[in-house]
């Protein structure tokens, strides 16, 4: 019956998307043409010779609904994982679309009109999987779509396990009970009972609907692993193991595979999948040439005030560590006297610091300083949005102070990040610092870098900490 539900549901979300898509195209059509919002406009393709496109994007948007997952069931998942789903799809498709127009030289077609589906596709989509998701919950809320679970393990792990499940009624998930040797049966643990010891699995699931078997033993149990799989498999029950070491896990971990060895990644970074780090390196490129070309005259002002105000270079190189721990120059608008002997790379700056001149003291506070670090961007080696880096000689000092510093590394560094527009940066405290940064490597989305970037504009680049 559960299965038979599941189908019915991916047929019905199947048929949603379809809608959806034909949908979105038709609005797309209506207000590139039919409205006032980009002009009338003319067009040699006719309404007809624009939904003809449909026979080719319908079937393309299912098939990669379904590549990317969009079609299983999804009670663990995330609505931010789907909705990071459906823009990759509608990605994807808007670039296969433009291709293939491009091959067959229809070039009459329009981009607006396809920009404008694109942007429908994505939204309606997410909005249709909110509202389903919020459909399930209420039809599980009411004792439908329900799946069947054991736990096989009454202890601390076993306990855990079942107090989460209950804690998120929305999964749809009817525990029935424990099997546990070191327990009576009809004990009762987190308001379930015990129902027999491991010997009477293979009774148990052949009385009950079973959907799935969660296996949460410690480790000197494992032996009994080989027996519980082979019984769960031969009787068609689904096994899942809870590993007792998953204390050591820092955040949700990733399975990633060498042949056929499973490896569980500890600690997830979202930059690790080679779609995520492409589509944030090609926005850092298109901003950064964007900021190039808007900014020079600021930059060019800027680069006069410091060869008129002091004698020597306009920009100041300082070596950082970055990416991977690899080691680069960071470029700065100069803001300090040149003297060999103020240059010391183990000194922070301090309050009314000798060592500044008037035009850099100014233009550190602005952080106008850090805009020469757009060519870091262009040449790979920073980010727009990221951690901020640090000089080796203080992440020497603070790795060893601070267990988690070296987490920042995994992802490239940023002009500014989820802990500066929060109000840690300068001569804050470098642990609150951290901390904010290990949010942002472990929970990037191309929407938190929007929300940093417009956040750091709201909120200005004055730095009362800058010195």
């Amino acid at each position: 019956m559960i299965k038979e539900n599941q189908r019915f549901f991916n047929i019905g979300l199947v048929l949603i998307d379809l809608v959806i898509i034909s949908f979105s195209l038709f609005l797309a059509w209506e207000i590139r043409f039919k409205s006032s919002l980009f002009g009338l406009g003319e067009s040699v393709w006719n309404f007809e010779q624009y939904m003809v496109l449909l026979l080719v994007i319908l079937p393309l948007y299912i098939f990669l609904y379904n590549l990317f997952g969009l079609y299983q069931p999804h009670r663990t998942k995330s609505l931010s994982f789907e909705a990071l789903n459906i823009f990759k799809v509608n990605f994807l498709g808007l670039l296969a679309i433009i291709s293939l127009l491009f091959i067959l030289e229809y070039s009459d077609y329009s981009r607006l009109l396809l920009a404008l589906f694109g942007m429908f596709s994505t939204c309606f989509s997410i909005v249709e999987r909110l509202l389903f998701r919020k459909l399930l919950r209420s039809v599980r809320a009411k004792g439908f779509n329900i799946k069947y679970i054991m736990i096989i393990g009454a202890g601390e792990l076993g306990k855990k396990v079942a107090h989460k499940i209950q804690e998120n009624e929305y999964l749809g998930y009817n525990i029935i009970g424990f099997l546990d040797d070191n327990f009576e049966k009809g004990t009762e643990i987190e308001g379930l009972p015990v129902i027999g010891k491991i010997d009477d699995l293979k009774k148990i699931i052949l009385s009950n609907p079973l959907e799935r078997i969660i296996i949460a033993i410690s480790p000197r149990h494992y032996t009994l692993l080989d027996r519980i799989i082979d019984i769960c498999e031969k009787y068609g029950v689904k096994a899942e193991i809870v590993p007792d070491y998953y204390r050591y896990f820092q955040t949700k971990p990733h399975m990633d595979q060498i042949d056929d060895i499973p490896i569980i990644n500890i600690r997830y970074v979202p930059l690790d999948n080679y779609f995520n780090r492409s589509l944030k390196r090609m926005t850092d490129v298109i901003m950064a040439i964007g900021a190039l070309i808007l900014l020079s005259p600021l930059m060019i002002i800027v680069a006069l005030l410091i060869k008129i105000s002091s004698p020597g270079p306009v920009i100041f190189k300082q070596e950082r560590m970055g990416l991977n721990r690899k080691t680069f120059h960071m470029y700065k608008f100069r803001s300090m006297h040149v003297k060999a002997d103020d240059n010391k790379e183990d000194e922070w700056t301090v309050p009314h610091d000798p060592r500044r001149t008037r035009v850099g003291s100014f233009i550190r506070r602005c952080s106008m300083d850090e805009l020469p670090q757009i060519l870091n961007v262009l040449k790979g080696e920073m980010s727009f949005i990221g951690p901020r880096p640090e000089r080796p000689v203080f992440v020497e000092h603070f790795r060893e102070e601070i267990p988690q510093y070296m987490i920042k590394h995994h992802v490239r560094p940023g002009m500014s990040g989820w802990a500066q527009v929060h109000g840690w940066r300068g001569d804050t405290c470098i642990k609150r610092r951290i901390e904010y940064d290990i949010f942002y490597v472990e929970n990037w989305t191309i929407g938190l870098d929007i929300k940093i970037f417009f956040m750091t504009l709201l909120k200005g680049f004055w730095d009362k900490n800058a010195y």
